[in-house]
């Protein structure tokens, strides 16, 4: 019972941070048909930047919650500044294009961001400093799950419904939708598709720069290459909800997140990955269109 309460947090626990860096994957493909291969990397950033400024700021005198939400604020606003600079300079130009000359384009930036992280900083293995100050409230819980556990499943948690809200209550986000469904009317009717298409961009970034943080913060070890399979594993989690379906992206996520702790468990942890792409196929096999999507006609 014990071992199947623990694969269960750490099932959720997988799937969380699948759903953060998922969600970039469905917001731009619902937006543009775009595979953003490149968010992976962007990820990747999140955790060289939040162990940057940890650093840096450690060195000031600055520690605790203060460490934890400054080094993660920061990192966030520079992913989102990364996250605008890529549409900008990979994707805007070859808008209109044929479909292959982004997803071309976005292989190509994924590339070119792992080498250019590997020569400015390091190719080694780094050791992710501790910044999740402990937390009286759970110290009866650590049995069930960690403290780090427990902060990847509230700020998950937190995304979410922010991320809801704002796309159902805001100008933006239902300029979003809109842009989503028909993207031809919804600029006939004065919707700024430029803005609207930056500005997933910059909501994916930072969603997949928690992830960085809480990760490094989780695994306690990073490298240039972390965010190749994350991306791959993230990637997988939206195709199976459903591309472009922001529900279906978080089922999806949890799903994976689910068999691939089971199968760690219960069978081997060398088969952790195989089942991840196994379930894959076997998904969209029986439902091509993912556990919540639904069949669409190709925009042209």
């Amino acid at each position: 019972m014990e071992l199947f309460l623990n694969l269960c947090v750490s099932g959720l626990t997988k799937g969380s941070i699948y759903a953060l860096i998922a969600l970039g994957y469905t917001m731009v493909y619902g937006i543009i048909a775009l595979i953003n291969f490149a968010h992976g990397e962007i990820y990747m950033i999140g955790a060289f930047t939040a162990l940057i400024f940890s650093m840096v700021l450690g060195a000031f005198g600055l520690s605790g919650w203060g460490l934890l939400f400054a080094s993660g604020t920061l990192a966030v606003v520079y992913c989102a500044m990364y996250g605008w600079t890529l549409e900008k300079v990979a994707y805007k130009p070859l808008r209109g294009q044929s479909r292959l000359a982004p997803l071309i384009s976005a292989i190509g930036m994924s590339i070119f961001l792992q080498n250019y992280v590997q020569l400015v900083q390091t190719p080694n293995v780094l050791s992710f400093p501790d910044l999740i100050p402990d937390i009286a409230i759970l110290a009866g819980m650590r049995g069930v799950a960690s403290k780090t556990q427990f902060a990847i499943l509230a700020a998950t948690a937190v995304s979410m419904v922010a991320l809801t809200l704002f796309i159902k209550k805001t100008r933006i986000g239902m300029a979003m939708r809109a842009v989503s469904q028909d993207p031809t009317m919804a600029r006939l009717s004065g919707v700024n598709i430029d803005k609207v298409i930056s500005t997933t961009f910059i909501i994916g970034s930072m969603l997949a720069a928690v992830g960085g943080l809480l990760v490094g913060n989780y695994g306690r070890q990073m490298d240039f290459f972390i965010g190749f399979l994350a991306g791959m594993k993230a990637f997988t989690a939206a195709v199976l909800g459903g591309i472009g379906s922001i529900p279906g992206a978080v089922v999806g996520a949890l799903v994976l997140g689910f068999a691939e702790s089971f199968a760690a468990g219960y069978v081997s942890s060398d088969y952790e990955d195989v089942v991840a792409f196994v379930l894959l196929i076997a998904i969209l096999t029986l439902r091509p269109d993912g556990i919540m999507g639904s069949a669409t006609t190709q925009k042209v």
